[in-house]
């Protein structure tokens, strides 16, 4: 077993450390009470991850004299609702969580980004921390302080930004999460190569498929990699009013294909951001800023490691391009109703596109397969 990787996430006040390694949640009591002003905590799980981490962590904590009560919720993308945002806060509340305790967010993106935004909410603000136990979670979701929950006009449209104290990647919890699961958390991986990082998709082009077989160093390197790269653009643009956008490559059209699904598990939100990435790099040779080939190297790519990269490959009727423009424009991104969109001059060279033309968008989504 490797030791931990630790990435500082620098942001003054709110600085605070992402470690990554192995056997982090067995060790969480001694990275987490130095954290506390009492030795009182409270978990948020899903019933999936429960089963699996939730004992483990509450020994954990009671090794180090931390008292952890805990909320099982169902899991899903359905989870992220206003009425399980109000069971969270309503258990921190009766467990009379104080601002110098911690929350804990135990499982995937969900989970991360509800328990975040309750933490946010109650008593104006409670400390939490980031345990992911998802490869999507880890490489993006429990970095950068971004929570939210789903409303029926569309995914994450209320939330705020509320930086953890503390993210505990353990690489180990991978090793139980399915198949599916890993591929899509993927999605999020090889984003980090396109948007800025050539040789980092490179090298996935490479040994993709390494990670994918659960191959510990492949994990590790692409897990801390990627953090990194977010780490970086978060210090430079914490709330997302320039730089940070480009994290949502895919985004638009793969928040759309989820809204058009239900939120249902037809389309899991990385294998939404892989079609995503496509269209947008379809998008992009259609607008003549890339090379026409460059789309099919990134097809390629996605198809070699399993990941749905057409509309076609989502289960059941087709949403159509009026449905999917219909939820492009409740997207976050949207500017005096113009669409914005995250576009690229050729593998690891995105930029931020504003104001782009609906029409062009609707041509690409006809065409699609």
């Amino acid at each position: 077993m490797s030791a931990p990787e630790t990435i500082r996430v620098g942001l003054g006040a709110r600085s605070y450390d992402v470690i990554v390694g192995e056997g982090l949640i067995a060790g969480a009591g001694a990275s987490i009470a130095p954290l506390l002003k009492r030795g009182v905590s409270f978990i948020v799980t899903d019933e999936n991850v429960a089963a699996r981490h939730l004992k483990p962590l509450q020994t954990a904590l009671a090794a180090s004299g931390i008292e952890a009560g805990a909320l099982i919720l169902p899991p899903g993308e359905k989870t992220k609702s206003f009425g399980n945002l109000e069971r969270v806060c309503s258990a921190l509340l009766a467990g009379r969580i104080e601002r110098g305790d911690l929350v804990m967010a135990l499982g995937g993106g969900v989970i991360g980004d509800l328990v975040g935004l309750a933490a946010g909410l109650v008593r104006r603000g409670t400390g939490f921390v980031q345990i992911p136990t998802t490869l999507l979670a880890q490489v993006d979701s429990s970095v950068g302080g971004k929570t939210a929950i789903n409303a029926p006009e569309g995914k994450n449209l209320v939330g705020l930004f509320h930086q953890p104290r503390l993210v505990l990647a353990d690489i180990g919890a991978l090793e139980t999460l399915p198949r599916r699961e890993m591929k899509a958390g993927y999605a999020e991986v090889v984003k980090y190569g396109l948007i800025g990082d050539a040789a980092f998709f490179d090298w996935l082009d490479t040994d993709g498929a390494k990670l994918l077989s659960g191959d510990t160093a492949a994990l590790a390197k692409a897990v801390a990699a990627s953090v990194r790269a977010k780490a970086g653009v978060v210090e430079r643009d914490e709330t997302e009013t320039g730089e940070r956008a480009l994290l949502n490559l895919g985004h638009t059209f793969g928040h759309a294909l989820e809204a058009a699904t239900g939120f249902s598990d037809r389309l899991l939100h990385g294998e939404g951001v892989a079609i995503g990435i496509k269209l947008a790099f379809d998008l992009s040779a259609a607008l003549g800023y890339c090379d026409g080939q460059v789309p099919g190297r990134v097809a390629n790519h996605l198809a070699r490691m399993g990941l749905p990269h057409r509309i076609a490959d989502i289960p059941g009727e087709r949403p159509s391009t009026a449905e999917l423009l219909h939820h492009m424009a409740q997207d976050k991104k949207v500017e005096a109703g113009k669409l914005t969109f995250i576009l690229a001059r050729a593998i690891g060279d995105a930029f931020i596109a504003k104001d782009v033309d609906a029409a062009a968008v609707g041509k690409v989504l006809d065409a699609a397969a």
